[in-house]
């Protein structure tokens, strides 16, 4: 009989470490290359640092997935113990993570890999719904195959200020990126069948269309899972941040808002000054 089930996630999944010690989620960290130097997603490198890199270099960071080799060692390790394990990755349309977790999960009985299709805490809101499971005595299959269900409901979408890093990272082209500057157009991105799309484009400062942004996200409650909420950022000035929280927490709906910062991926990806309201609709 199985010890217990745990529940692991790759290091995109962008919960607080007090909420990773809160619910005992083990986290395998992507590999951040900045220029020549190799670091661990949120081990020994931040989106600080990656910051601060590309204004010295002007090289955006370069990510790479969790390999087949440190997941086959961290499901050895668990499964030597008789643990189950379910482990969360990033959407397969963004990256090798979950294949690779995949093709090493084939060697073990009981363990089970859960494609988010999704990013950030799109993610993590799975990851701890799958803990909260595992402290009721759910199953590893049963865990799985209820999370795999919810995938579809997750709502994951930012706000983005400046479209330097989309631009630079050949996600948008010159021109839409010139565009909006000059227009101060700032786009919401948001996940769709595991890829990242564009949506609505809001006017203005970053504050104003963030407030307007978090009455789009929040516009009809009745059809929102009032479990949770996060509110996710990317080195958002900290005032902007109380507001949009300030905005969710005066709805009354939510029995937990989670406030996280955006970790080396989707900092990567989208930059400084990026801005989230992510949910499970029901």
């Amino acid at each position: 009989m199985n010890n217990k089930v745990i529940i692991a996630s790759d290091s995109t999944c962008d919960l607080t470490s007090d909420l990773i010690e809160k619910y005992g989620i083990a986290i395998l960290p992507l590999t951040v290359h900045l220029g020549e130097n190799q670091f661990r997603d949120g081990v020994d490198v931040t989106p600080d640092d990656i910051y601060a890199h590309y204004e010295k270099t002007g090289e955006l960071p370069k990510t790479a997935a969790v390999n087949v080799s440190e997941f086959d060692s961290f499901f050895k390790a668990e499964t030597e113990q008789g643990n189950a394990v379910v482990v969360f990755t990033i959407s397969s349309d963004m990256s090798s993570t979950f294949n690779n977790a995949r093709l090493a999960a084939n060697e073990y009985e009981d363990v089970y890999v859960v494609d988010t299709r999704n990013l950030s805490t799109g993610g993590g809101l799975l990851v701890m719904r799958a803990a909260e499971m595992a402290a009721e005595g759910k199953s590893a299959l049963e865990i799985a195959e209820e999370c795999e269900r919810l995938t579809a409901l997750v709502s994951a979408s930012f706000v983005v200020d400046d479209l330097e890093f989309l631009y630079k990272g050949g996600r948008c082209s010159a021109l839409a990126a010139f565009g909006a500057n000059l227009l101060q157009l700032k786009p919401c991105i948001y996940v769709d069948g595991g890829k990242m799309a564009v949506g609505k484009k809001y006017r203005g400062k970053f504050a104003i269309s963030i407030k307007k942004y978090v009455a789009d996200q929040l516009s009809e409650l009745d059809s929102i899972d009032p479990g949770r909420v996060f509110v996710t950022h990317a080195g958002c000035d900290p005032d902007i941040v109380e507001a949009c929280v300030s905005e969710v927490r005066a709805l009354g709906y939510f029995g937990e808002i989670c406030v996280t910062r955006a970790g080396c991926t989707i900092s990567s990806h989208c930059g400084k000054n990026t801005l989230g309201v992510l949910f499970l609709k029901k």
